[in-house]
């Protein structure tokens, strides 16, 4: 595929269906229940007793034990009193149905703290297996347990295995923190949200997937994360059997994970928006990255922050990693990760084809490890990966603003304004990638016969948030972008929410 056409109708096509459908799932609100009358049961780890029906706050159970010993029928609900603690397994069985999901949530006066369940050590502390048609709100998870390198843990754990289509998870104001598990990653993870396909014998995957409002909070080893051990078959039928469809990260915040933040694997059409991911690596030995996906098509990634990215093998805020076809990344802010803004790197024998990175801004992110830097290309050749209109700004003379080691074509950089450290340059090394009129200040200047060498004029000499990288008036960046829309990808509006003038400035601010 020649880089530097403009994409194809069938291309635009795909973007705008991709697009469209995130924004109305961007635009819904929290999923309103509207259950089939089902029995209520209630759990208090304190006071409660299991020779007790269960089916008032009068009469609650007491352990999770019979909690789960239960098999709930759609429109049923699970409620744990608040301020309860409870130790153990709540792995609940049963599934709900089409309109009539079966609940599990907090009772009990607000101003007490969300019902906690500690797994001490188990698989997870909340465990739903082979199952469908759930919604869980308002609880409290950790899994400590004792040091493992052999044992996985997680927080919320959802399981499937040869199940086929698993319909309707909604997980909401969720908070899970202390999860010691070893340093497993994909396809059966350790850590705080995981969503995990296994098995070989019935395609199985998840529809209608959300997870929001949400924090993970010092777990091992991913945050936020769906994985599946199905490979992508051949030809669309293939595809459509392993993709996970209709998931949403919205609203979430993570901190202090041992490897990577939120990660989609093997899902088409994902939104992954508004979310908040601040230290990540901080304990594995693996490769891991703030906000990506694996193996997957047409996902949207808006509105995030990733920051305090952890060591240089990796370690970056946003990734394009192996087998991912037209995901875009825009409106994303990456900042002071050591690992650096984004990687670009195809996996071998897969197809990475068609991404966009645009609209994002960068600022003080590095990586002075070998073959790395703020951008890196490295790995596999991606094919049609397109970065442009973003502002990449580095106050590290000791790392490449962007740095292609490994010679690999398919990458075009457009309409950017990259930004070395003041007096000492930060470099920029790559030879191979297509450069077309980006703004260079403080740093090489590579083959872009129209590429601008100029002060940008930011409104900072020394940014250090979104809006010190704002243009002044009579900068050289203004009106001299090349593409208004980046090749009619349907973006009207810039970071900032101004509208995209044509032509174009360089760069993520587009104010006039």
């Amino acid at each position: 595929m020649d880089v530097n056409a403009r994409p194809s109708a069938t291309f635009r096509a795909t973007l705008v269906r991709a697009l469209l459908l995130a924004a109305v799932l961007a635009a819904a609100a929290a999923p309103v229940t509207t259950a089939a009358p089902g029995a209520t049961y209630y759990l208090d780890c304190q006071n409660g007793d299991d020779t007790a029906t269960g089916t008032s706050p009068t009469a609650p159970w007491r352990t999770l034990a019979q909690a789960s010993a239960h098999t709930y029928a759609p429109g049923e609900r699970l409620l744990l009193k608040r301020g309860t603690e409870c130790e153990g397994v709540l792995a609940p069985k049963g599934k709900g149905a089409d309109g009539a999901p079966v609940q599990i949530d907090a009772y009990g006066s607000t101003s007490e703290s969300k019902p906690h369940i500690d797994g001490g050590g188990a698989r997870a502390a909340l465990l739903l297996a082979n199952t469908e048609q759930w919604e869980i709100r308002n609880l409290d998870l950790s899994n400590t347990g004792p040091d493992t390198k052999t044992d996985r843990r997680a927080g919320l754990y959802v399981e499937l295995t040869d199940y086929g289509v698993a319909h309707h998870f909604v997980v909401e104001d969720i908070d899970v923190h202390d999860v010691y598990g070893a340093d497993f990653k994909d396809p059966d993870p350790s850590g705080g949200i995981l969503f995990t396909v296994k098995g070989s014998k019935t395609p199985t995957r998840f529809d209608d997937l959300r997870v929001s409002h949400s924090t993970v909070r010092h777990v091992d080893r991913s945050g936020i994360a769906t994985s599946s051990t199905w490979k992508r078959g051949k030809g669309s039928a293939g595809t459509e059997h392993m993709q996970s469809t209709g998931v949403v990260f919205t609203h979430n915040k993570v901190y202090d994970v041992g490897g990577d933040g939120i990660v989609v694997q093997k899902s088409r059409g994902a939104l992954v928006e508004h979310n908040y991911v601040n230290g990540f690596n901080m304990r594995s030995a693996d490769y891991n990255a703030g906000v990506w996906a694996w193996d997957s098509d047409d996902v949207l990634y808006q509105y995030n922050e990733v920051t305090g990215g952890h060591g240089t093998m990796d370690s970056m805020a946003y990734d394009i990693d192996g087998g991912n076809n037209r995901n875009v990344y825009r409106y994303n802010y990456s900042h002071d990760n050591e690992g650096g803004f984004l990687l670009v790197c195809n996996a071998a024998d897969m197809v990475s084809d068609g991404n966009r990175v645009h609209d994002n801004i960068s600022i003080n992110d590095r990586n002075t490890a070998s073959s790395y830097g703020v951008i890196s290309i490295v790995c596999g050749a991606s094919t049609d990966t397109r970065v442009y209109r973003n502002t990449v700004v580095t106050n590290r003379s000791d790392t490449a603003l962007v740095r292609n080691d490994n010679n690999r074509t398919g990458v075009t950089f457009e309409d950017n304004v990259f930004v070395g450290a003041a007096g000492q340059d930060s470099p920029i090394r790559d030879t191979v990638s297509t450069y077309r009129n980006n703004l260079y200040w403080h740093t090489d200047q590579p083959r872009d016969p129209a590429g601008v060498r100029a002060d940008p004029l930011l409104r900072s000499a020394e940014p250090t948030a979104p809006d010190d990288v704002r243009l002044k008036g009579g900068s050289p960046a203004r009106g001299a972008g090349s593409v208004k829309g980046g090749g009619d990808d349907g973006t009207a509006y810039d970071y900032f929410g101004n509208h995209i003038p044509d032509p174009p400035n360089i760069g993520a601010d587009q104010s006039r």
